[in-house]
C-alpha cells in the first residue's frame, strides 16, 4: 500500500502501547476489512510529528479483496489525517524496508520574522535571514558516500552510519526555503541534524567548509542541534523494477507550495 498522512496527528510511525501512531490505526482498519489481525511493515519509520506523502507498507494476509475495495475499505475506517493512495498485490518476495534501495525527504523551512499561525506543525520556522546559496554550497559536500556519525541521534540502531546521498539542495521559494534529501538510506534525526547545520551556515554562523569538518570529525557533539520535526516529509522509495507498484516502484510524491 501506498500511504500518505499528517504526522502532527500521531506520535510516530511505529506501534506503541498507547496506539496513537500511525501504524496502530492503520493496523486496525486494514484487519477489520481483511478479517483478522494483520502486522504492517513499512518503508521507513517517521518520528512524532513527521508528515509522509509516499510511504510504503506491506503486510500479509490470506483474505482475498480486489484492490480498489483495500482503499475505499481502509480508509473509511480511518477517522485521522491518515489515507491509503492505492494498493496492489505482491509476492512474498517483497518486503516494504529491506528491498527499498532509497529514500527521500523534503524539509520545508518558512523563513521569515513571524511563525505562519496557519502553517502550524506542517512546517519548521526561522527568523534570522538565511542565505541559501551558503546552504547550497554546504549541501553539496554531502554528495557520495560519508560517515554520518556526527548527524546520528544517539539512540539510533542502524548498523552502520556509512550512507551514500544521491542529493541534498536548498532552494529558496519566497519566504521558504525547501531542503531536498536523496540516500540509500537515512540515520535516525540525519535530515534533521542535517537541516540544523545548514541553518547555522545560512545564519553567517559558520563558512560552508564547516560541513566537511563536522563530517570528517563524527562526533555528534561539534554539529548544531535537532531542527524539529513539523517540516518534515517523507516523499518517496525507490524500489528494483518489476513490481507492480506505481511508477514501477519508484514512488515519489513531494508535498508543493502553498501547503494550505
Amino acid at each position: 500500500m501506498g500511504v500518505e498522512y499528517a504526522g502532527d496527528a500521531f506520535e510516530g510511525f511505529q506501534s506503541q502501547h498507547h496506539g496513537r501512531t500511525v501504524q496502530d490505526h492503520l493496523e486496525k482498519a486494514i484487519g477489520a476489512i481483511a478479517g483478522h489481525p494483520v502486522r504492517l511493515h513499512c518503508a521507513g519509520r517517521t518520528d512524532a510529528g513527521v508528515h509522509a506523502t509516499a510511504q510504503v507498507v506491506h503486510f500479509d494476509t490470506t483474505a482475498s479483496r480486489v484492490e480498489s475495495s483495500w482503499v475505499r475499505g481502509v480508509n473509511s475506517l480511518l477517522r485521522k489525517p491518515v489515507v491509503v493512495r492505492w494498493a496492489v498485490d505482491v509476492d512474498d518476495r517483497f518486503h516494504a524496508r529491506f528491498l527499498a534501495q532509497g529514500r527521500r525527504y523534503r524539509y520545508f523551512l518558512h523563513n521569515a520574522p513571524v511563525k505562519p499561525a496557519m502553517l502550524a506543525g506542517r512546517v519548521g520556522w526561522f527568523h534570522v535571514p538565511l542565505d541559501e546559496s551558503l546552504m547550497q554550497t554546504a549541501a553539496s559536500r554531502l554528495l557520495g558516500w560519508h560517515d554520518f556519525s556526527a548527524f546520528r541521534a544517539a539512540g539510533c540502531q542502524a548498523k552502520s552510519p556509512l550512507k551514500l546521498v544521491h542529493e541534498a539542495s536548498v532552494e529558496r521559494d519566497g519566504e521558504f526555503l525547501i531542503f531536498d534529501f536523496h540516500a540509500n538510506a537515512f540515520l535516525h534525526h540525519m535530515v534533521r541534524n542535517l537541516v540544523g547545520a545548514l541553518v547555522y551556515i545560512g545564519k553567517g554562523r559558520y563558512p560552508p567548509e564547516w560541513m566537511s569538518e563536522v563530517l570528517a570529525a563524527g562526533d555528534r557533539r561539534l554539529a548544531a542541534p535537532t531542527f524539529p520535526a513539523e517540516g518534515l516529509y517523507f516523499c518517496g522509495v525507490d524500489y528494483p523494477a518489476g513490481w507492480p507498484l506505481p511508477a514501477d516502484g519508484r514512488i515519489i510524491v513531494k508535498p508543493r507550495l502553498p501547503l494550505l
